[in-house]
């Protein structure tokens, strides 16, 4: 019963996406419908499986390659995480990018790819061994290229290329890894505390280990390969929002995750050189793309740079390797992503009703569009780390973990995650004191001519349930740390 929830809800939108390449739609209504109809029920299935599946299922083989090399298929505590993330948030934003590529030409073959994103994104949370999550990742890059390069200008096609360029190479990378560990680690699948045999030699591992970590870490934009994510800014904002702040970029930590804490396990890397090397690399990418984001001037490569600096929070509490870290690593995954969701939806709201997209630009248009702004404003609060918001519960349990690691690797942690805490500060707050509060004589919508005001329903409703979700898992985190302290002890 759950292998087949897992194919139908893998396939379901693959099959929706592929139907609009092939019999474009005759309607915008019609395209719409059949559109969100696939995204729905793909999450209905996802959710009925979330609420059936049970600790301790295990995987099952979907494809036999050689010996030790299959194709499986799995649900455990870490899987329903990522895949309830993704079911929620895909119907909502396919709302949002309804209103937003209105007037494109290209739709049908944008929410084809659109869709069929979500099936692989699937794939990757329900896969049960490396070989299967290593081909869905490969899959995931293929098919979201087109949708940077939707707009087939120079900037989105070369942007495109630098994509295509980082990931792929990433995935090379990520190729010995598989081999080495399917060979020597029991077909490389996925279990608590990790499956992998030592007899390749501990050294061959460790340097196994990290190839996929940069391999994987490349979509997680880990320094230095990281340039693709500012670039892929030029896709359209449902673009940026979902693929390349949730979906893709989450799913280069779930793999960093998996690999660490699922494949490998924490005994082979705890207190070895090469964890104190990659928390050193992952300090600095935080610290870095904090500065990098204070600097940018473009709203949307702000936040494409402050994510890359979010994500090394998440690997941080991965690689603290003890279970507070874990559980707080996964925290911020999902509390980032609705923050961060948030964020990019109303910049792109801003930039859709205005034509504009720098920081200058803002000035002023908070009186002509105060829902956005407000919700803006919150979100970035939350990003900050300030209390009664989201974003503090999961600082909040990295700073403790950091502090349970007790060494000074952990302390740090600790004073580079408070560091980019206040750049962020500083290149959030900014924009929504613009948007406010302009200087005397910038402001660029005091006109009252009306020409600039609040994007339609379709565009506020997903801004508005994440704003709401954001304070809601701010003042009621519970529920959420509940199930990820089950998903770090493996009780799930």
């Amino acid at each position: 019963m759950a292998l087949a929830l897992i194919l139908a809800s893998v396939f379901l939108p693959l099959l929706g996406g592929l139907r609009l390449l092939l019999v474009p739609a005759a309607s915008d209504r019609g395209r719409e419908i059949w559109t969100e109809g696939t995204a729905c029920a793909t999450s209905v299935l996802v959710w009925i499986l979330l609420l059936t599946v049970r600790a301790g299922q295990g995987a099952a083989r979907v494809l036999l390659f050689a010996d030790g090399f299959a194709l499986a298929a799995g649900a455990d505590g870490l899987s329903c995480l990522f895949a309830g993330m993704l079911s929620v948030m895909w119907p909502l934003v396919l709302v949002y990018a309804f209103s937003y590529m209105e007037h494109d030409g290209k739709k049908d073959r944008f929410f084809a790819f659109y869709l069929g994103t979500y099936g692989i994104a699937l794939g990757i949370a329900f896969s049960a061994n490396l070989l299967t999550l290593y081909v869905f990742y490969e899959m995931l890059t293929l098919i979201t290229i087109p949708l940077v390069a939707h707009y087939g200008d120079h900037e989105s096609l070369y942007a495109s290329r630098r994509y295509a360029a980082y990931t792929i190479g990433g995935a090379s990378l990520v190729f010995f890894a598989v081999i080495l560990v399917t060979l020597y680690g029991n077909g490389a699948s996925f279990g608590w505390s990790g499956t992998l045999r030592t007899s390749a030699g501990v050294h061959m591992i460790r340097i196994a280990y990290l190839l996929g970590f940069f391999g994987f870490g490349v979509k997680a934009a880990i320094f230095p390969f990281h340039a693709w994510l500012p670039e892929a800014s030029a896709a359209p904002t449902p673009v940026t929002a979902l693929l390349h702040a949730v979906a893709v970029v989450n799913s280069g930590v779930f793999a960093v995750a998996r690999l660490t804490w699922y494949v490998f396990g924490t005994r082979l890397l705890r207190e070895t050189q090469l964890q104190t090397f990659l928390l050193a690399v992952i300090c600095f990418s935080m610290v870095y793309a904090a500065v990098m984001a204070l600097r940018e001037k473009h709203v949307k490569r702000r936040l494409a740079y402050s994510t890359m600096s979010n994500l090394s929070y998440m690997l941080l509490g991965i690689l603290l390797l003890n279970e507070a870290g874990f559980l707080a690593g996964m925290a911020h995954m999902v509390f980032h992503s609705i923050i961060k969701m948030s964020l990019f939806l109303c910049a792109g709201a801003f930039m859709h009703q205005t034509g504009r997209s720098y920081l200058f630009e803002v000035n002023g248009v908070g009186k002509r569009m105060p829902v956005t702004f407000v919700c803006f404003t919150l979100g970035a609060f939350s990003l900050i780390g300030i209390p009664l918001f989201c974003g503090f519960v999961s600082k909040w349990c990295l700073l403790e973990a950091a502090g349970e690691e007790g060494t000074g690797r952990g302390m740090a942690g600790a004073v580079c995650l408070l560091t980019a805490a206040f750049l962020c500060a500083m290149y959030t707050l900014t924009i929504s004191i613009r948007a406010f509060f302009p200087q005397q004589g910038t402001d660029l919508y005091g006109q009252p001519d009306g020409a600039v005001r609040e994007a339609d329903w379709r565009m506020l409703l997903p801004i508005v349930f994440f704003t709401a979700l954001n304070l809601l898992f701010g003042i009621l985190p519970g529920p959420v740390l509940h199930l990820l302290r089950l998903i770090s002890e493996g009780l799930w």
